[in-house]
């Protein structure tokens, strides 16, 4: 059996629109893709909400620094056959870096973390598929519209620089924009079919990365 790593911020993680519920285990993005690919691999769900790609957040106790956990993950969970990217939102919610740019350049630190991984020479090294998240949208809720509203038209450039990141580093890419909508309720999460779209989406593209 196949094992991928879903690592991501709380579009993985599953959580409601304006609520700090999670979504059911079986509609969740990563769970739908397991239930996709019909016990032919195991998707670990290693979401946490507030991470970034490779930037601190001085305001959370927790450690959301994707650059930090992401070595920590690929050694408890080695081996692995693919690695599944979607980070950026929580990145550009910050004025003072609020640029895709930016995420991009911290999303093209995490792949070469993986790449250059002192995985057992036992295994092969994983596959790595990066993806642009649904970009942030209007919500009249006044918390999160002050949390993010400022970055809705640069978190439309995610898809274009990860792009770019995913061709010059010789990577998978999916953009999530085109099969998934951010809920207006907060903007930025993701409604039960909107996250299941994503599961269901990738099937084929995973499939063909691991030839299933």
């Amino acid at each position: 059996m196949k094992s991928i790593l879903a690592f991501g911020d709380s579009l993985t993680y599953g959580t409601l629109a304006l609520k700090s519920l999670r979504h059911p285990f079986d509609v969740r993005w990563p769970n739908v893709l397991a239930a996709g690919l019909n016990n032919k691999a195991r998707v670990i769900e290693e979401g946490m909400g507030g991470r970034t790609t490779v930037f601190p957040d001085p305001t959370e106790d927790a450690e959301r620094n994707g650059i930090v956990a992401l070595p920590m993950l690929l050694k408890t969970h080695e081996p692995l056959d693919l690695v599944i990217i979607m980070l950026g939102t929580n990145d550009i919610k910050y004025a003072n870096r609020c640029r895709a740019f930016d995420a991009a350049m911290g999303m093209e630190r995490l792949v070469n973390t993986i790449k250059r991984f002192p995985f057992n020479e036992n295994y092969k090294r994983p596959e790595i598929l990066i993806m642009s998240p649904p970009h942030l949208v209007k919500t009249t809720d006044p918390w999160f519209n002050e949390l993010w509203g400022h970055a809705i038209e640069e978190s439309k450039l995610f898809a274009k620089h990860y792009k770019n990141v995913a061709d010059e580093t010789g990577v998978h890419f999916f953009d999530t924009n085109t099969v998934a909508k951010a809920d207006e309720t907060d903007g930025g999460h993701l409604d039960a079919e909107n996250t299941s779209a994503i599961g269901r989406a990738l099937v084929p593209i995973v499939k063909r990365i691991l030839t299933l």
